[in-house]
């Protein structure tokens, strides 16, 4: 009986480290969404609980219902080659995700194997998440809670930081480099303004005393042709008042031509393909970001 025990003991570990073992290849990954258009994270060895998967799957169905994207979240121990950046590039592309026509995926893949998560993004999202907001929402929301082993909350956090990236709903912080260079922008921006207007002060002077106290008196055109206008303007000197005219360029449409605005064209986001039988058959290239820890 007792020896019994022991070999049922040792089957069940065997079984357990043949688990422990598996390595994924891209065509082992279950797409779930094949049986569920509502589902988009797959999780075969359930590292993340089902309450976190299913917070992260109504977050994924809310963004795509509202924007078209669509997301494929992998979590997975070991991944066949080990190389996260081309596992969830061809995640991607072998399965089409995102729309045909506007290239909308992301794969997002977490390998507790490799310690590493990546995110791939398709053609028409590499300017909505260029590579350095992936990046920084894998190092502000994911990265130290994997490190610890908490993959739920390291998961759910960080797709939720996705989702308001894409939807617009969320601000990133911004990282130190960019506070900086925030700062050196608003510097240069002043100091040139400064600049300008120490010129304009300095040129602006009464032609007979020098003095620089001159104000407008008066301003018109006089001529208009092909859309160009000769405007003189009158200065009198406050201290002598000596009064002198200046003359300028300028162009005048006269009511004619466009006054700017922005035509936006009648496109939308397609439901072609998509969840329920296969994800729209969108490309990828090498945008994104990976992350170890």
């Amino acid at each position: 009986m007792r020896n019994g025990l022991l070999g049922l003991l040792m089957l069940l570990l065997c079984f357990i480290s043949a688990a422990e073992a598996k390595v994924y290849k891209v065509e082992d990954v279950p797409m779930v969404h094949l049986a569920d258009r509502t589902r988009y994270v797959s999780n075969p060895d359930g590292i993340l609980s089902a309450s976190s998967v299913a917070a992260i799957d109504s977050m994924l169905y809310a963004l795509e219902e509202s924007t078209g994207i669509q997301v494929l979240v992998a979590v997975l121990g070991n991944i066949d080659g080990g190389d996260c950046f081309d596992f969830a590039y061809r995640l991607g592309k072998e399965n089409g995700v995102g729309q045909k026509e506007s290239d909308n995926g992301l794969v997002v893949l977490l390998s507790t194997g490799e310690r590493c998560v990546q995110f791939a993004t398709g053609y028409g999202l590499e300017g909505v998440m260029p590579d350095a907001i992936c990046k920084r929402i894998q190092q502000q929301y994911m990265v130290e809670h994997f490190a610890g082993g908490d993959w739920d909350t390291g998961m759910v956090a960080g797709m939720r930081a996705v989702c308001g990236a894409l939807d617009g709903t969320m601000e990133l912080p911004a990282e130190e480099d960019d506070l900086l260079a925030m700062i050196l922008a608003m510097a240069f921006v002043s100091g040139g303004i400064m600049l300008i207007a120490f010129i304009v002060w300095y040129f602006n002077r009464c032609p007979k005393c020098g003095k620089r106290n001159i104000q407008r008196a008066d301003s018109q055109t006089i001529r208009d042709a092909n859309g160009y206008a000769i405007l003189e303007t009158t200065y009198v000197c406050k201290h002598c008042g000596h009064r002198f005219k200046k003359y300028s360029n300028t162009i005048n449409n006269n009511g004619r031509g466009p006054r700017g605005g922005v035509i936006i064209g009648g496109g939308g986001f397609g439901r072609g393909g998509g969840f329920g039988g296969s994800f729209g058959g969108g490309s990828f290239g090498g945008g994104g970001a990976g992350s170890r820890f």
